[in-house]
């Protein structure tokens, strides 16, 4: 397995990045139903999706058999629980025109710097252009997976996992809060509180169905603020997430009455997650610093961000 090396940049504009087999496939196992071929099959799995793109992409060799990588006919029959491979494709995908560098790299993680506004993962109008499609197209690595998410708009760390075997131990550290994250966020004074303070309450889906909000109820997210510099027209908080729910940390500044900078959505504004990106005006949170011990060698583990607010 090649390391690259620390602090190497990617360029999105090569011609690798543009590859057209560069994103990794999708993978389903076909559930029961009364569908005779492939095709039937995947146009009821995935009805947005006109049957002529299916067929055009079947054509392609654009779906697969997940057990040798076979390419698969449209007319093919349809067997329960056989596993297939997919591509995703978004047509007129928006570039990212920002490189994301590698801080550390060994044979089981790979940590990287993403920079505003690119995804992690393949979600929505983007496939090629997340972070986890850039770097499976430069190393060719399939088993490389994503061990925690930050929203497009969040700048800063991202943990990944390239060994299947060690996946699930460094997983564990998330989901048993066994690792300490550190953010930075650029927002309005707030000169009435008292810091350290510690932010607890309830967040549930909002409207539209991509905000979050707080509710009433029993507190499911904490995080615990402090102030790090206090300059005239904004203060730069350290922010320490306890619990990880969707967007929490923005939601938490928001309701403390200091909304991060260039935040879009909270407090909510008049443009639309489907708006056009304005990258001269990015989040200012910056995913700054991870720190774990390694649950594999029991050597502790202290990455940190070469990006700035």
């Amino acid at each position: 397995m090649p390391i690259p090396p620390p602090d190497a940049p990617f360029d999105p504009g090569s011609p690798d990045a543009s590859a057209p087999d560069a994103p990794a496939p999708s993978r389903l196992q076909l559930p029961p139903g009364p569908w005779t071929n492939l095709l039937d099959g995947v146009c009821a799995r995935f009805p947005a999706i006109g049957r002529e793109r299916w067929r055009e992409r079947f054509a392609r060799g654009r779906v697969l058999d997940a057990r040798d990588g076979r390419a698969l006919d449209a007319a093919a029959a349809y067997k329960v629980g056989l596993e297939i491979l997919y591509f995703r494709e978004v047509e007129r995908e928006p570039r990212i025109p920002f490189a994301e560098r590698i801080v550390h790299a060994d044979e089981r993680l790979l940590v990287v710097d993403k920079p505003h506004f690119l995804p992690v993962a393949p979600a929505g109008r983007f496939v090629a252009e997340t972070l986890l499609a850039r770097l499976q197209r430069r190393y060719r690595e399939p088993d490389l997976a994503p061990l925690h998410r930050l929203d497009a708009a969040t700048a800063g760390l991202v943990l990944f996992s390239r060994q299947r075997a060690s996946r699930g131990a460094y997983q564990a550290l998330f989901r048993e809060r066994r690792i300490d994250k550190r953010y930075l966020a650029l927002a309005p004074p707030l000169p009435a509180l008292a810091f350290p303070l510690l932010r607890r309450s309830r967040i549930e889906a909002g409207e539209p169905f991509f905000l979050m909000r707080e509710a009433h109820g029993e507190a499911n997210s904490e995080t615990k603020v402090e102030v790090v510099s206090r300059g005239p027209q904004a203060w730069t908080y350290a922010l320490y997430p306890v619990t990880g729910r969707k967007h929490q940390l923005r939601v938490h500044m928001a309701a403390l009455g200091a909304p991060i900078l260039g935040d879009r959505f909270y407090p909510l504004q008049a443009r639309g997650e489907a708006d056009d990106e304005d990258f001269s005006q990015p989040l200012k949170l910056l995913a700054q610093s991870l720190r774990f011990v390694d649950p594999l060698d029991g050597g502790e583990r202290r990455f940190e961000s070469g990006l700035a607010l």
